[in-house]
Parts: C-alpha cells; structure tokens; sequence
C-alpha cells in the first residue's frame, strides 16, 4: 500500500473510520508536510487553520458518538482559490480582490463539507483563470512537484500540483478550457469534467456574477479514480432554483470490465499536433487496452469537421469569458476588431473578434455547435468512449513573457503557439460531454502523461469506471519523487 499521505480520500476516510487514525491527527500530519514542502512549490496559497483545527476536532468528536459525516469523513481538503469559502480570500489573481472576503460558501463547497471534508486552505490559479500555467501577481508562480522549473498546468495548477505531492487529500477544480485536465495531466493525477450543467457552479464566480457561463463547470480532482465517483455524488445535482422540477439519474457505467470495452483512440490531429512521447504513451494504452480484449480503432471518429469545431470552440469559448471585460477594454477590443482583416484567422484574430460577437453570430455558432452535438450521439451509439489527448505535450518550462497567445512551446522539435492545444480541451467541452483524465505513461525525461477519456453526455459514471478500471489494470498513481 502506498504511503499514507498518498492514499486515496476513500482510503483515508476509511482509516479514520476504523480508528487507524484521527482527524486531527491526519490534518495534522498533512499540515507538517505543507510546512516541508509547499515553499518550493507553492500550490496551497491561503489557509483557514484556526477553522480547520476545529472542524477536525468536531469530525473526531461526531465519530466517538457513532456519527459519519459522509464518505470523507475528516478527509483533509484543499480548494481552487476562485471557489468562495468563508474565511479565506476569492482574488482569482487580481490584486484588486486581495481583500475580497466572501460572506459565503459556495455550494460545491458546501456540499463537499456536508461530505465530511475538513477544508483547510486554497490552491493556486493564474489570473482570471486564463493559462495552462498558474502564477498571479497576489501569490506568485507555482511550480510541477515533478519538476521545478515547469508548470503544473491550469487554471487549476495548484489543486493538481497539492495532490500530487501529497499536501491534502482531495481537490475540486473548475474547466473551460481544460482547466481541470490539463494539470492532471501534467502532474500525474485524475480529474473529471463532468457533463455541462450537473455540478452548479454557484459561487466558483467573481464578485456580483450570479448566472452559470456557457461550457464552463466545476468537478472533482483526486489521487484516485476511485474518489471520482463519492467526490462527483456530493457536488451533482440542481441548485436550488432548479430543484423543484429535477433531478439528476446519471446512467449506470457501460461496461463490467475493460474487456467489453469499444472505444476510439486518437493520437493527434491537424489542429493541434501532439509531441511524440505522449503519442507514444496513448498507443501503449490503446494496444494494452486491444491485448485485453477490448474492441480498439484508431479510425473512428464523429462525424464532424476538427477543423470546425476548433473554430467555433474558440469562438464560444471567447464569447462566453468576454463579460470579464471592462469597458474600456471592451471598447479597445472592438476597435481592434474593426481593424482585423476579414482573411485574418490568427487566434488573436479568432479571439479578439469572439470577445465582442454580436448575440445573432453567437446563436449561428450555437446552431452549429448543435448540429455537431447530434454527430457526437450518433458517434456514442457505436463506441462507448474516445481516448485522447488532454494537452499537446507534457508540462512545459514556465514561460510567463508576454501575452499567452504570443508564447510557444515545443512540439516534435517544433516551435507552436501554446494556444493551438485549445483544440484537446474544446473536443469534449464544448459539445457539454464528460472527460476524465487519468494518467497514462510518463515521457523519456520522467513526466506524466494523461490519457483523456471523453463519453456520451451525462456519461460521466461511465469515463470515470473506466478511469477506475485502468488505475487497477494498468497505470496506479505513482508520487513524484523526493516527497516522501
């Protein structure tokens, strides 16, 4: 088994239930490996311990009486810095929300604490919640437990950067951009985006936003793909205005076992070339999967243009995070906009034009993104799941010079702009269809790799059981290593 600290949340929950150890005693021990280990790596950037300290005082008091909380009874938990909790800071990076102290939870976080969690600190994010790095200007850069000088992935790079060096026992995430997959993949640990509109997102917002922003959602991330299930029951279901008139059944998993599996392996596409060495892990996979039985092609695919889906993700994608522009920027971005030339189909391009889209050209590109919905069901009639890629390459050197569009990074050999990735993160999101990510292999020079495991919509039960499958058949979580 492996060492405490890494264990699973289940797992942990477990030995606290059988009086292996307490919950103060396991938040502490945590907290003395924050202490050791954090300053080089900066993933936990807010703490509540005072709060914490009391509530895993009360966890082990409710156990002596016979009472458990929920299936992570006294687990010690950290959370992405833009979730609102009471008691520490909401800035998502901007020194201008410092002392933004929000007056409430919000609901994931209340509903994981009804799940029995002892919540004691907050994870890194860049600003706004925008790069597959994480560094602001309040807290600093975070670095990838597994190498220092490389990011751990964002928006949610702490979160993934804090499991995997073992400094709490579960995370939540949030993923527009492949804000949740992506660090999983670059640290080496799992993640679940789950279907649009399961989990609310209520108060994982800035200040004075209230409605739920398109493809944007919330969802867990772990040391374990068998954490995804509980930590996934506890934040699902409606909000309260929505209730009233439903509920959420998601569907049962497909499959039994890996065996009985169909699915379709994709290694790289025209918009977005994959580096070799992760291609190389993917297709170990693929034939691992193949060996055991499982029904493989490396052909089929839905029915639709990548070309056009990366188009008109991006298009969504910049429409649905423009209302973060002030006016004055938003005035800037128009004018640039008018200024574009009409066969100008640069990201900036694509971008700028996006983040000022009138609502007709939206609801033409909704239309679109519809007609491509119906070619995804027709797809999943067939296969039960597509495997891909979640990121174009393994972590990256940290590279924080300039715009994001602006910056490169390296594929086979190749100087590509760091955007053209966007695609990994659009197949799935934008179509609202559900994707774990769990790791899969690790490069020539020792970093993870995540396979992406994309489902039919409100599948989600079904892409984690298979992440869950390939934890105990195939690829385990393994700790960076000098963190023991």
């Amino acid at each position: 088994m492996v060492d405490l600290p890494f264990q699973s949340a289940v797992q942990l929950a477990g030995a606290i239930r059988a009086k292996k150890i307490g919950c103060r005693e396991l938040l502490e021990l945590y907290l003395k490996r924050v202490e050791r280990f954090n300053p080089k790596i900066n993933a936990i950037i807010a703490t509540d311990l005072p709060a914490a300290r009391k509530r895993a005082d009360a966890a082990d008091a409710a156990l002596a009486r016979g009472e458990v909380w929920g299936p992570f009874h006294g687990v010690p938990m950290t959370i992405k810095e833009s979730y609102d909790v009471v008691g520490m800071p909401t800035t998502w990076g901007m020194p201008q929300l410092k002392e933004n102290f929000p007056q409430r939870n919000a609901l994931a976080v209340d509903r994981l604490l009804a799940a029995g969690v002892v919540l004691f600190g907050k994870t890194n994010v860049p600003l706004l919640l925008s790069d597959w790095q994480s560094f602001n200007a309040v807290y600093g850069t975070t670095n990838n437990p597994w190498d220092l000088s490389r990011s751990p992935g964002g928006s949610s790079g702490g979160s993934a950067a804090a499991l995997a060096a073992g400094l709490t026992g579960i995370e939540a995430g949030s993923d527009i951009g492949a804000s949740i997959r992506n660090p999983a993949h670059y640290c080496g640990v799992w993640g679940h985006k789950p279907t649009f509109g399961i989990v609310p997102t209520r108060g994982q917002a800035l200040p004075g936003t209230y409605a739920a922003s398109d493809i944007s959602v919330v969802g867990p991330m772990t040391r374990s793909a068998e954490d995804l299930g509980p930590a996934l029951d506890a934040m699902a279901g409606p909000d309260e205005i929505e209730g009233a008139g439903w509920r959420l059944e998601l569907p049962a998993p497909r499959k039994k076992r890996l065996s009985e599996y169909r699915v379709a392996l994709m290694l790289t596409d025209r918009n977005a070339e994959v580096d070799r060495a992760v291609q190389d892990c993917l297709q170990r996979l693929g034939d691992y999967l193949a060996k055991a039985g499982a029904q493989v092609s490396d052909k089929a695919r839905p029915d639709i243009d990548t070309d056009e889906a990366q188009r008109i993700y991006i298009r969504m994608l910049r429409a649905a995070t423009s209302g973060r522009q002030s006016a004055e920027v938003f005035a800037r971005n128009l004018e640039i906009a008018r200024g574009l030339a009409e066969d100008d189909d640069s990201y900036f391009a694509r971008m700028t034009r996006a983040n000022v889209l009138y609502h007709r050209d939206w609801l033409a590109a909704n239309q679109t993104r519809h007609r491509m919905r119906l070619a995804w069901a027709e797809f999943f009639k067939e296969y039960d799941l597509l495997l891909c890629p979640a990121a174009a390459s393994a972590a990256f050197p940290h590279d924080q010079k300039g715009e994001r569009h602006e910056r490169t990074i390296t594929i086979n050999g190749k100087q590509v702009p760091t955007t053209d990735q966007l695609f990994w993160a659009g197949y799935s999101c934008l179509f609202y269809l559900p994707a774990t990510v769990a790791p899969a292999g690790q490069t020539p020079e020792g970093l993870p790799v995540g396979v992406q495991i994309v489902g039919p919509q409100y599948g989600d039960r079904t892409t984690i059981d298979f992440a869950r499958h390939l934890e105990r058949d195939f690829r385990a979580f393994v700790p960076p290593p000098g963190y023991a």
